[in-house]
């Protein structure tokens, strides 16, 4: 009896260390901190096209939307849309803090034109 009564703390605690790593490692839940610490933070799965990518940038949250085709040598993300979740949220920002994100976005799919909802389309006229 005792003897089970060990394994099964010694179970508890190997399984209380696994859930504790994957806490710690979560990407979602850093998304989560940077948004609350207004930094910046890249939230995407690069091999999964259809799964939507998030920025978090100076207090406020972008998504993307993904769409692949075709280049002259390859299949890939040729285009992406780009959007923030609240738009109260973009006062302040200038041109500069959109390039930023622009080329944060073209290290990840370089061969992809990038489009922005209003109003953040306006000012990069």
């Amino acid at each position: 009896m005792g003897f089970l009564i060990r394994l099964a703390i010694i179970a508890l605690i190997i399984y209380l260390f696994y859930r504790g790593i994957r806490y710690l490692t979560d990407a979602k839940r850093k998304l989560d901190e940077a948004y609350e610490q207004e930094q910046f933070y890249f939230y995407d799965d690069v091999k999964n096209v259809r799964k939507n990518f998030f920025i978090t940038y100076k207090g406020a949250l972008f998504e993307g939307e993904k769409y692949l085709g075709t280049t002259h040598d390859s299949i890939d993300v040729v285009s992406i849309f780009v959007w923030v979740k609240d738009e109260a949220k973009l006062q302040g920002f200038t041109k500069d803090d959109f390039q930023f994100l622009k080329s944060e976005i073209l290290s990840n799919y370089p061969k992809a034109d990038i489009s922005w909802k209003n109003p953040i389309e306006q000012l990069m006229k």
